[in-house]
């Protein structure tokens, strides 16, 4: 089987995204201009949508579904008085309304979306029906039921009124969340409907767009050191677990896939966490009786 060709290089690039171009192509951006054996990316971007895309880099891949499943926000504006087949500005318009609610009216209508709730993906998404994409049976004229899905917010709130039929909003929330979905449903609940006009998001985990990286720069930069010295360290990815400390032995068990010794505070029996040895991250695993058991190895 023929080996991948790339270089062996690990870390983050966060790209600060711009419409108009899918999450994967920046993706094959990245591995092209790092000359990447690998990479990926710590959730989808809508193409129309904008922000941090934080792309991961040979062994952070790893790391991926840490910053999948932490916080993110976005900034969005809802145009009302009109709902989408697409629950955004690109589709077209289905249904219209006159009504337009007042200020308190919407910071009012915004609590009922606010913690644990349940929430229908919009038509076009990457929800999979009967092994087929949302997005494919929709292009091709299908309605679906797309069963509702569970999402935490832990936050909503109203930023602006731009105008009479624009609001912009900030969202809190974690995995799998679809603003396009907060904005149809809330147009719904203010009885005047609604689509996103456009979103960005703000921040991923730790990650922040405004130290993103553009396309631009990208291209300036490929197959260049100054390109490499942009690389974030792999063990941002583990920013929320705790960081433990393996012993030389350890470190190597870890290595080799096996529980390791390790020391560190503020851990308990059961708790996930992820052990360094000479400053270079080792394992993520699970904490037990002063030994951490990997779930995932890092080969740096």
């Amino acid at each position: 089987m023929a080996r991948k060709k790339g270089r062996d290089i690990s870390g983050w690039l966060i790209v600060d995204k711009p419409a108009g171009v899918t999450s994967t192509s920046v993706v094959n951006k990245v591995r092209w201009a790092l000359d990447a054996k690998k990479a990926g990316h710590a959730g989808t971007l809508d193409p129309a949508a904008t922000g941090v895309l934080a792309v991961a880099l040979g062994e952070a891949t790893k790391t991926v579904p840490y910053i999948t499943d932490a916080l993110k926000c976005y900034r969005f504006q809802v145009r009302l008085g009109a709902a989408t087949n697409t629950d955004d500005a690109e589709g077209e318009v289905i249904e219209t309304s006159d009504q337009r609610p007042s200020d308190d009216a919407i910071r009012a209508a915004l609590g009922p979306f606010i913690g644990d709730i349940e929430q229908v993906p919009p038509q076009f998404s990457a929800v999979k029906v009967d092994g087929e994409r949302a997005y494919a049976l929709a292009r091709a004229g299908e309605e679906m039921e797309l069963a509702a899905r569970p999402l935490y917010v832990e936050s909503l709130e109203m930023i602006a009124r731009v105008d009479a039929d624009t609001v912009e909003l900030e969202l809190v929330c974690g995995k799998g969340g679809y603003v396009r979905s907060i904005a149809r449903d809330l147009g719904r609940a203010l009885g005047c409907l609604g689509h996103v006009l456009w979103l960005r998001r703000e921040w991923s985990g730790p990650f922040e767009a405004a130290d993103g990286i553009s396309l631009d720069e990208i291209d300036a930069l490929a197959k260049t050191p100054d390109l490499d010295a942009r690389l974030l360290p792999l063990e941002l990815g583990l920013d929320d677990l705790p960081e433990l400390r393996a012993t030389a032995e350890g470190a190597q068990r870890l290595k080799n896939g096996n529980p390791g010794m390790v020391i560190g505070a503020d851990v308990e029996w059961g708790d996930e966490a992820w052990a360094s040895f000479e400053g270079k991250p080792v394992a993520v695993g699970v904490y037990r009786s002063g030994e951490l058991h990997p779930s995932r190895v890092f080969n740096l």
